[in-house]
């Protein structure tokens, strides 16, 4: 087999992986990030053997002077060489990476990632590239994803790298995971690219390091296709991650309510899904509140579940740590920032009927109408429950708007007698947290005449002698023009 041939056998393999993963589409801008190693020499020559022979690509050359080894130097003019043969822009950072792990506190690894990261993207940024191709090949997949099984990483970490992902507005992309290291060496060999090496790559005090030397090759010893088994791994649980993500975003999208910035489900609902949709859909609902930091680990999310799929009682609170809290009332659990105290206070008196009220603390806009007796004024738009009307010139003003107050009492209509407002809340299953977000209307005397879908009071009731109606209705705040 002759140079040109193993070299078109590659670019094909890349060609067929960059069609089916969409990594690009014809007059492109890519950045491609080359160290200068024989993986990153082997990427650029293939990108651009593709833009000239079949898919028109500009390509920027950009390299990271870390500033860690003698041989940085001459890495930077082999790269610079190679970007002026080929007639592309080429980028250059001079990263002092000692200083910033100084100010980090981040290891050597960590550090150079992040700046050369920082560089990468605004490169990306100052040429308007889409994205950004990455010379990560299979042989470091492997690696990846034994480092996960490792730390203990579920489903989603053994997927290993992504072909393509998102990092702000521009792509990381990767066209070589499914190409082993040796087959780029082969190439760069028989084609006769120069490329540098990295003696550090030899040094296994770096987790990776010793996962290459060492891990890899003891574990060869019992299956001498590791690399290639943990690579499958990574596709078959990269398949199965993405049904299952999407299978959670619609059990998500079904089921969750959110409001005020909580999150809350009903019980039966979460019970009737397999064990494997509901720790996703705790993971993220804990997403979506705290942006995926620190309470997405396993511990937390089966501390969750299994204290909701258990039976031994209808109220508790945890702390998840992170400022967030998961409570369970009756049969809603809902997951919100944590407070010190969910009541929340609020007054609002009335003289006089007015258009519209705004109730920021509680979301709420109460609207007031009067109207003759004969005229039928229904909102459409009005949850159930949450419009009343009162005869006029029977309702005694000033209003006040407030929660429930301890002691509060309420002659409901159809009743005989008094009954207690904490009563009537628990009566309707009205979670605790959500009690004082419920407005309690109260007319000049002090008679509570109204609880927005609840219950109405005997005062100020319509009959054949109204002359004026007054219409109120309570709607979530913007949910009318």
């Amino acid at each position: 087999m002759d140079d040109t041939t193993n070299l078109n056998i590659l670019k094909e393999h890349v060609l067929h992986v960059a069609a089916e993963h969409h990594l690009w589409s014809s007059h492109d801008i890519i950045v491609v990030a080359v160290s200068g190693g024989a993986d990153s020499v082997a990427l650029l020559h293939i990108l651009y053997n593709i833009s000239k022979t079949h898919t028109p690509l500009k390509l920027i050359c950009a390299h990271v002077h870390h500033g860690f080894r003698k041989e940085s130097d001459a890495e930077v003019e082999l790269v610079r060489s190679l970007a002026e043969q080929m007639d592309i822009p080429f980028e250059l950072t001079y990263a002092n990476i000692p200083a910033y792990m100084e100010e980090s506190g981040k290891g050597a690894q960590e550090a150079s990632r992040d700046k050369r990261y920082d560089f990468l993207l605004q490169v990306a940024s100052n040429y308007g590239a889409r994205s950004i191709a990455l010379a990560h090949h299979a042989d470091d997949q492997a690696e990846t994803v034994m480092m996960r099984l490792l730390r203990g990483s579920g489903p989603s970490g053994l997927t290993g790298m992504k072909y393509k992902r998102f990092e702000g507005n521009v792509e990381l992309i990767r066209p070589f995971l499914r190409i082993y290291k040796t087959d780029l060496l082969q190439v760069c060999h028989q084609s006769g690219y120069p490329y540098a090496t990295d003696n550090t790559n030899f040094q296994n005090k770096y987790t990776r390091n010793a996962i290459r030397l060492d891990v890899l090759p003891f574990l060869g010893q019992y299956n001498g296709q590791i690399a290639q088994s943990l690579n499958h791994l990574a596709e078959i649980m990269a398949s199965e991650d993405e049904y299952m993500e999407q299978a959670a975003e619609n059990a998500y999208h079904k089921l969750v309510q959110r409001s005020d910035g909580r999150l809350a489900f009903k019980v039966p609902s979460f019970l009737g899904l397999h064990a494997a949709l509901q720790r996703r859909m705790i993971k993220l609902i804990l997403n979506y509140l705290s942006a995926g930091s620190e309470n997405t680990d396993f511990d937390t999310i089966e501390m969750v579940r299994r204290r909701i799929v258990q039976h031994d009682s209808t109220t508790w609170s945890l702390d998840l740590g992170g400022g967030l809290a998961c409570i369970r009332e009756y049969d809603m659990i809902t997951v919100m920032p944590k407070q010190t105290d969910q009541t929340i206070c609020y007054t609002y008196r009335l003289d006089a009927a007015v258009l519209e009220l705004r109730m920021n603390e509680i979301g709420k806009v109460l609207r007031m109408t009067e109207q003759s007796p004969e005229e039928e004024y229904w909102e459409d738009t009005v949850e159930a429950g949450q419009q009343a009307v009162f005869d006029a010139n029977e309702l005694e003003f000033p209003l006040t708007l407030r929660p429930r107050l301890p002691g509060d009492t309420m002659k409901v209509m159809g009743l005989n007698g008094s009954k207690k407002v904490k009563d009537i809340f628990i009566d309707a299953k009205i979670p605790p947290s959500l009690r004082s977000r419920i407005p309690i209307v109260v007319d000049g005397s002090g008679n509570i005449v109204w609880i927005p879908g609840l219950r109405r009071s005997v005062h100020a009731k319509i009959d054949d002698h109204t002359l004026t109606v007054l219409h109120m209705a309570f709607f979530n705040d913007g949910s009318f023009g």
